[in-house]
Order: C-alpha cells, then sequence, then structure tokens
C-alpha cells in the first residue's frame, strides 16, 4: 500500500569517464569480449580521473588500483576495470581517490591514472565497465559509438 511513497531507485548506469563508447565485444581482451564476467560496456577515454557509475557504495578497489567495484542502491554490483592488462603495472601510475566502504554518488572521482606513466608502458586504456550479476536484471545497454561525459552520460539502464 505505501509502495507510491518509497523513493525511486535510480536504474541508470553513467559512464565512468569521458571518452567514446566501444561494445564489449569489440574489446581486444577475450575475458571481457566473451561477457565471461558479465555484460557491459567499454569506453576509450582520454582523460585522467575514473569516477562512480552510479550511487552506491565502493565494495572494493583493487590492491593494484586497477580496478573497482560499486554495489548501487537496488543491489546491482558494477565492475569498472581501468585499462586492459593494467594488473600488471601493480599499482603504478594509479591513485584512489576513496576507500572501499564509502558511499559514493555518481560522477564522484575513485581512481586517478596517471597519463605519463600510461604513456611510457604503453597501456591500452579502453576501460570496461561490467555487471557482474547481469542474471539477476533485465539491462539494456546503449548500442553504437557515442561520446560520453562521466558521471552525465546514461550508457545502461537496469530493471
Amino acid at each position: 500500500m505505501f509502495e507510491m511513497f518509497k523513493k525511486k531507485k535510480d536504474n541508470d548506469l553513467y559512464a565512468p569517464v569521458t571518452g567514446e563508447t566501444i561494445k564489449l565485444e569489440n574489446v581486444p581482451d577475450k575475458m571481457f569480449a566473451d561477457k565471461l564476467m558479465g555484460d557491459g560496456i567499454a569506453f576509450k577515454f582520454d582523460g585522467n580521473m575514473v569516477c562512480a557509475p552510479c550511487d552506491g557504495e565502493i565494495s572494493m578497489i583493487a590492491n593494484t588500483l586497477h580496478a573497482f567495484g560499486i554495489t548501487a542502491e537496488n543491489g546491482v554490483e558494477i565492475l569498472v576495470h581501468i585499462g586492459l592488462d593494467t594488473v600488471n603495472l601493480k599499482g603504478n601510475g594509479f591513485k584512489a581517490i576513496t576507500k572501499a566502504g564509502k558511499k559514493v554518488k555518481k560522477g564522484t572521482p575513485i581512481i586517478e591514472i596517471d597519463k605519463d606513466i600510461m604513456k611510457q608502458n604503453n597501456v591500452n586504456l579502453i576501460t570496461p565497465m561490467i555487471i557482474t550479476n547481469c542474471n539477476n536484471f533485465n539491462i539494456d545497454i546503449e548500442k553504437g559509438d557515442m561520446h560520453v561525459i562521466a558521471g552525465e552520460s546514461r550508457v545502461i539502464y537496469f530493471r
């Protein structure tokens, strides 16, 4: 009876970076392209800040700072993996802005990258964003390549 008074949860995921979208199937890493970790979208980006794609709680930040997880208010679990094979940098070139357990709003900076270190190491900065529990939701992913702005451009809708 009181359902209409409950605050509606945001069912959108926004770009964690400013740049261009890429279909997950086109990511040059089979783990992501074959959707072994879940479904999602990827981004080519040129900036230095990776942000929260939604309101939620940071569930983990990898020890090597190359990835973080966030759990949305309605239970969607998202993994943002910064670049490909970046685990090999062992944290070099990454700076955590927040920590696991913190509640954040969409667009909140999470990880800052050092572009010079990325260039020196020939890092491919394609950044997949995966819904790891995608089987629990119906998701709609924006199709085609488009320019996106971190924290502003909706790229996935789930219900």
